[in-house]
């Protein structure tokens, strides 16, 4: 993954969250920081949660000054390739980009039906709910202008699973911001193993009606 994102035209500087997973990343990383100047690892102790290393990650691209800032993960699930893509969006005027699945039918490769189906429905479901028009809401495959982030109050983000995804992007249109989705395919995963658990689907489900209604007594400053 590290090499094929530094194979792309474009000067793309790359952040490795590591929560002392024991497959030994940080040694890969720490080796390859040698061959190119612009990886960085940041690495934290235990499982503290995806929505917490996207925030980590999130504060230290901010502090860096990055004008766009890109979420994806690592096991060629998003392919790097698409990159450019979400990039291109950004330059043209949107705010938020999101590498979606199912803004052109669905896009999904090597996904079992029940997944599918699951993935897709629960896009609808958060649709119903809080009647934003965003067909992906649950896509980890993200790209977001600088100021998005600045304004977004990140230590307000509650959810640390998957909802975390739904959560982002709900707060980024309450702010105010133009979000727009770009077609990809999402491949599944040909490295690692899935993070899905009955609880991460529990908070999904039943956070959404909580962030639905506390959104109606929260203001939302323009962006």
């Amino acid at each position: 993954m590290i090499r094929k994102v530094f194979s792309l035209p474009f000067d793309f500087h790359l952040l490795i969250i590591d929560d002392g997973s024991p497959d030994g990343t940080q040694v890969i990383v720490k080796a390859l920081q040698n061959v190119y100047p612009n990886l960085f690892l940041e690495t934290r102790e235990g499982k503290q949660g995806l929505g917490t290393a996207y925030i980590h990650g999130f504060k230290w691209a901010i502090k860096q000054q990055y004008d766009y800032i890109f979420e994806m993960d690592a096991d060629f699930s998003h392919n790097p390739d698409d990159l450019i893509g979400l990039r291109n969006a950004c330059l043209e005027g949107a705010d938020v980009v999101v590498g979606s699945r199912y803004i052109k039918g669905v896009n999904v490769v090597n996904w079992p039906m029940s997944r599918v189906l699951m993935s897709y429905f629960a896009s609808v479901y958060v649709r119903f709910i809080t009647g934003v028009n965003i067909q992906d809401f649950t896509a980890g495959f993200m790209c977001y202008k600088r100021n998005v982030l600045e304004t977004i109050e990140l230590q307000k983000i509650k959810f640390v699973g998957y909802a975390f995804q739904i959560e982002m992007k709900y707060t980024a249109v309450k702010h105010g911001f133009k979000v727009t989705e770009v077609p990809i395919i999402f491949t599944d995963r040909t490295a690692g193993t899935s993070k899905m658990s009955k609880g991460i689907f529990k908070e999904a489900v039943l956070g959404v009606i909580r962030m639905r209604i506390n959104s109606i007594f929260r203001k939302y400053p323009e962006g």
